[in-house]
C-alpha cells in the first residue's frame, strides 16, 4: 500500500466509487421508488379490473386450474388480502415468484385461477439490495480501471527507477530512452545531460591527476640527483627517504587514475590459487602473512588488477596490524576472502573513511610507515569494478577484519 502504484489506484477507485455513489443516492432521493407496501393499492385495483374483464370477456385473460407454482411471497399476499378486505372485496389471492423471480398474481375466480404478471412490484429485499449490488459492481469495475491506469501512469517511473539501479561501476547512468509522457521525457533528458556532465568532469579530473603525477617525476628526479651531493649522511638519507615517498605518491596517483578508467578485460581465474601464490610471494619479502584456510573457487576479474588489490590489503594488514591471516571461503553465489590482523584497529568514528585517498588512522605515525596512503583506495576501486565489495571493521577483540566479496563465476569446484 506504500507504493505509488497502489496509492494512485486507491485514489482513482475511491473517486469513481464516491461519485457514482453520490449520484445514485441523489437519484434515489429524488425519484423515491415505491416499496412493496406502496404497490399494494395499485395491485388491488388491478385485481378488481381483472375480475371485471373475466366476467365480461373471459377469453382475454388466462385462467388455470391452480395457482402459479413458485415461492409464495407471504408478506405481499397478506397485505393484498387485507387491502382487498378493507375495500369490501374479500378475495383469495396469492402473490408468488417464479423460478426466474418474476412476480406473479393468482386470483381465485369461479372458473379457476386468473393468472397475471405483476410489473410494478419491487424486487425481493427492496431497493436497498439492488443498490448494494449496483455499488459492488461499480467498485469492482472501478478497481479494475484504477489498477490499469495506475499501472500505465507509474510504468515510466518504474523504467526510470530500473535505469538508475543499473548504474555501472563508473557511477554513470546508462542513456535513457526519451519516450513516454512529457514529464518523463523531460526527466530522461535531464538525467542524460547530468550523466554526460558527470562523465566529462570525471575524465577531466582523471586527466588532471595523471598529468600532475607525471609532471612530478621530473622535479623528483632533479631533487634525487641534488640529494646525492649532500655531504651529511644523515641529511642525505632523510632527503632520499622523502623523495622516495613523493615518488610513491606520484606513482600511486597515476595507478589510481588507471584503475578509474576501467579499461581492463576480466577473465575467469582461480581465486584460491591467486591468493596462495600472493601469500607465498609476500612471505619471501619478509611479510608475516599466513593462509589459514582455502576453498577452491573461480571468479571473473582482471588477474593483474585483482592481484594488486589483494597485495595492498595483505600488506596493509601485515604492516599496520603486525601480521595477516587470510582465509578463502566459498558460498553458492560468492567467493569470500577474509583478512584479519593483530593491530590496534581504527577508531569507530573514522572507520567510514578508510577508503578515502591518503587516509591515515594515526597521523602521528605517518612517517614511520612507508606508503602513499592510496593502497586501500586502489583496492576498493579494483574490487568494485569486478562486481564485488570490501568491508573493513574492527575485530571482536583487536585488529581489523577486511572482508572481500566477489561474485562466483561458473560451477563450483569439487574440494
Amino acid at each position: 500500500m506504500n507504493t505509488l502504484r497502489a496509492k494512485l489506484a486507491m485514489l482513482i477507485a475511491m473517486v469513481i466509487i464516491s461519485v457514482v455513489g453520490i449520484i445514485t443516492g441523489v437519484l434515489i432521493y429524488l425519484l423515491r421508488p415505491p416499496d412493496e407496501r406502496q404497490a399494494i393499492g395499485p395491485m388491488a385495483e388491478q385485481v378488481q379490473l381483472l375480475e371485471q374483464i373475466a366476467r365480461v370477456a373471459p377469453a382475454l385473460v388466462s385462467i388455470q386450474q391452480k395457482p402459479v407454482e413458485g415461492e409464495v411471497d407471504t408478506d405481499v399476499t397478506s397485505w393484498l388480502r387485507e387491502t382487498l378486505q378493507a375495500r369490501g372485496m374479500s378475495r383469495d389471492v396469492v402473490v408468488s415468484r417464479s423460478s426466474r423471480h418474476v412476480p406473479m398474481l393468482s386470483i381465485r375466480v369461479d372458473q379457476g385461477w386468473l393468472i397475471t404478471q405483476i410489473t410494478d412490484l419491487p424486487p425481493p429485499g427492496g431497493v436497498f439490495n439492488l443498490i448494494l449490488m449496483w455499488l459492488a459492481l461499480i467498485a469492482l469495475g472501478a478497481i479494475a480501471i484504477a489498477l490499469f491506469f495506475a499501472n500505465r501512469m507509474v510504468k515510466p517511473l518504474v523504467l526510470l527507477e530500473k535505469a538508475i539501479e543499473s548504474v555501472g561501476p563508473d557511477a554513470l547512468l546508462p542513456e535513457l530512452a526519451i519516450t513516454g509522457p512529457a514529464e518523463v521525457r523531460v526527466t530522461a533528458k535531464a538525467l542524460n545531460s547530468l550523466s554526460s556532465r558527470l562523465k566529462a568532469a570525471m575524465e577531466s579530473r582523471m586527466r588532471l591527476v595523471a598529468a600532475a603525477g607525471h609532471d612530478f617525476r621530473t622535479p623528483i628526479t632533479r631533487m634525487r640527483l641534488r640529494a646525492e651531493f649532500v655531504e651529511n649522511d644523515d641529511d642525505r638519507t632523510m632527503w632520499l627517504k622523502d623523495i622516495d615517498e613523493l615518488e610513491r605518491i606520484a606513482d600511486s596517483a597515476i595507478l589510481l587514475v588507471r584503475e578509474d578508467s576501467g579499461k581492463s578485460v576480466p577473465e575467469p581465474l582461480r581465486l584460491d590459487t591467486l591468493i596462495s601464490e600472493l601469500v607465498a610471494e609476500l612471505r619471501t619479502l619478509s611479510y608475516d602473512v599466513t593462509l589459514t584456510r582455502s576453498a577452491a573457487t573461480i571468479v571473473r576479474a582482471d588477474r593483474t588488477n585483482l592481484n594488486r588489490a589483494f597485495r595492498n590489503l595483505m600488506i596493509n594488514a601485515a604492516t599496520h596490524g603486525k601480521r595477516a591471516r587470510i582465509t578463502v571461503e566459498s558460498t553458492p553465489s560468492e567467493a569470500l576472502v577474509v583478512i584479519d590482523d593483530d593491530g590496534p584497529g581504527i577508531p569507530p568514528d573514522m572507520i567510514g573513511q578508510v577508503f578515502e585517498p591518503f587516509f591515515r588512522a594515526n597521523r602521528a605515525r605517518t612517517k614511520e610507515i612507508d606508503g602513499a596512503g592510496l593502497g586501500l583506495t586502489i583496492a576498493y576501486e579494483i574490487v568494485r569494478r569486478a562486481g564485488g565489495s570490501i568491508t573493513i571493521e574492527n575485530g571482536p577483540f583487536h585488529g581489523l577484519l577486511q572482508v572481500v566479496k566477489l561474485p562466483k563465476h561458473g560451477p563450483s569446484i569439487p574440494q
